[in-house]
């Protein structure tokens, strides 16, 4: 690998000691050919190369409002590269914080961060000031890029921590001193900086399903390798796929399926200039020909009843080919209803922030019921015990996976828990069968153990989601005094229902008769919405709390 483009070596100097980072593996041509390239900018590969590759005049950013091809968008993002190092005086390896939903704009701004060696540090649009500030003390951000409707609470965050000494906000017409604004007084085509495959390109900020947030950190090559795993061999995206999702760019998720894997498919993506619901989202995807999309098995399971509706009213299926679930398990319940609803096979994963995307996935016409799938080409994966021993195919433990990408927390000494003997340890309890398909079961502390018995909380979830009554549902193990924990669910019931005492009992009937009866919530809540993350992940600690 070349020296390193990054003079302001912050985040390098936090990274944990080479003895607690994971093995990383190159095992295919596509990646070993990577891993040699002297210097590897990923905006640089995703865009400035797009002419070669004969993107040029297709479409990579859409909105109700405007379209820009990828040679329209290189020729903002290098202006407003120009801004960020001649107005600002920004040098590689400076932290940028971006706070917006997904927008072009957004899009923009993140761009043209990593293609000055900057590293980008986005942020969820719903997080307050207080969040805002215990990123901003972490990452020591010089500048912060944020859409003018969400200033507020990043002033007030700034107050707190004076370290963010400026804010800029992307467009705004009325503000000269905006981005856009700025950028458009640049001129001229800028060349990527010379970044090493181990330069950092962005710092990504767990969504807190387990409390305190972490920093993950991703490489350029770590970014760039990620697109010749799961999006070669599973994914298989073409450059005239129209993609639209929920999840947010500030999300791994999000900036991987909206954003990075679509430009190196030479595809376009659909930012909408409304709040996603299901409503909107269904007409969204007939209207603007949506042909892969990405979001949270909650959300499809809202979605379905859309689309059929949808479909009947405009007498036609839509143009969807793709659907891609993750986040979060995905129940089977969930899959067959949307399989029902549109005809098409859900595609999915299980990812995480700490290695950036999806390593365990089948493609729609390798699905196995009940199963997420089998092995990402790239990585590697296996079922271990507690002591990191692989266990016998059938059996439940430990998930740990090697690839090319990798844990390595910035300053947090949490990165022991996820990485051992070179294996990352993503907290997930599975099964894997005598083919290697991967079965989910649990977060690996959310197992329930009652009487001796061991119960997965999704199981339980899909089989009261088959319920006509249940719309939405969590289930955490409470402890008890005679069986050690007790299986208990919180219920969302559909619009109109009302949770009595002979609900309860029916739907632990229901559960009896799906799963083996020891399963079944011996207590059930009903409750009118459900904790979750930003991106749509259930909060079972918060459910624990209550």
């Amino acid at each position: 690998m070349s020296t390193s483009a990054q003079t302001d070596r912050f985040v390098h100097e936090q990274l944990p000691p080479l003895a607690q980072w994971p093995e990383l593996l190159y095992g295919t041509p596509e990646l070993q050919a990577l891993q040699q390239t002297p210097q590897l900018n990923l905006v640089h590969e995703l865009l400035d190369r797009a002419e070669e590759k004969g993107f040029s005049d297709r479409p990579l950013l859409r909105s109700p409002t405007r379209t820009l091809s990828y040679a329209q968008t290189r020729a903002q993002v290098d202006r407003m590269a120009q801004v960020l190092q001649q107005d600002f005086g920004l040098v590689p390896g400076n932290r940028v914080l971006l706070r917006g939903g997904n927008s072009i704009a957004m899009a923009l701004a993140w761009l043209a961060v990593v293609k000055c060696g900057l590293i980008a540090v986005a942020t969820m649009p719903l997080l307050r000031a207080k969040e805002l500030g215990e990123i901003i003390a972490k990452a020591q951000p010089a500048l912060a890029l944020c859409d003018a409707k969400l200033l507020e609470e990043l002033q007030l965050a700034q107050v707190q921590q004076p370290v963010l000494k400026t804010i800029v906000p992307f467009q705004d017409d009325a503000n000269p001193a905006s981005l856009e604004s700025l950028a458009a007084q640049k001129t001229g085509l800028t060349s990527a900086c010379a970044t090493a495959g181990d330069d950092i390109a962005l710092l990504v900020f767990t969504s807190g399903t387990t409390g305190k947030p972490k920093a993950a950190v991703s490489t350029h090559l770590d970014v760039l390798a990620a697109c010749e795993t799961w999006p070669r061999h599973v994914l298989k995206a073409r450059a005239d796929d129209i993609v639209m999702g929920s999840p947010p760019l500030a999300f791994s998720f999000g900036l991987g399926g909206l954003l990075i894997f679509p430009m190196w498919a030479g595809a376009s993506v659909y930012f909408p200039d409304i709040p996603y619901t299901p409503q909107a989202m269904a007409q969204l995807i007939f209207d603007t020909g949506a042909t892969i999309c990405y979001t949270a098995p909650t959300f499809y399971r809202q979605l379905a009843a859309c689309m059929q509706e949808q479909a009947e009213q405009r007498g036609e299926a839509s143009k969807l080919r793709l659907c891609v679930s993750a986040g979060e398990g995905l129940p089977d319940a969930t899959r067959q209803l949307w399989k029902q609803a549109t005809g098409i096979e859900l595609l999915d994963g299980i990812g995480a922030t700490e290695m950036f995307h999806i390593f365990v996935s089948s493609p729609p016409d390798a699905v196995r019921r009940g199963a997420i799938g089998r092995v990402v080409p790239g990585y590697v994966a296996k079922v271990v015990d507690p002591a990191g021993k692989e266990l016998p195919r059938g059996s439940v433990g430990r998930l740990a996976v090697k690839g090319p990408t990798g844990c390595r927390y910035m300053g947090d000494a949490r990165q022991t828990d996820y990485v051992q003997d070179g294996w990352n340890y993503p907290g997930d309890a599975f099964l894997q069968d005598k083919d290697g398909y991967f079965f989910y079961q649990s977060r690996a502390d959310d197992m329930i153990i009652t009487a001796g018995y061991n119960v997965g909380a999704p199981e339980v979830e899909d089989a009261l989601l088959r319920h006509p009554a249940v719309a939405e549902c969590g289930v955490i193990g409470r402890p008890d005094e005679a069986r050690g924990m007790i299986v208990k669910a919180f219920c969302v019931l559909k619009p109109g229902l009302h949770g009595d005492a002979a609900l309860v009992h029916e739907l632990q009937d229901h559960v009896k008769a799906s799963i083996a009866p020891f399963k079944y919530p011996r207590e059930i809540e009903f409750v009118d919405a459900l904790p979750r993350t930003e991106t749509g992940k259930l909060q079972r600690f918060r459910l624990k709390q209550l």
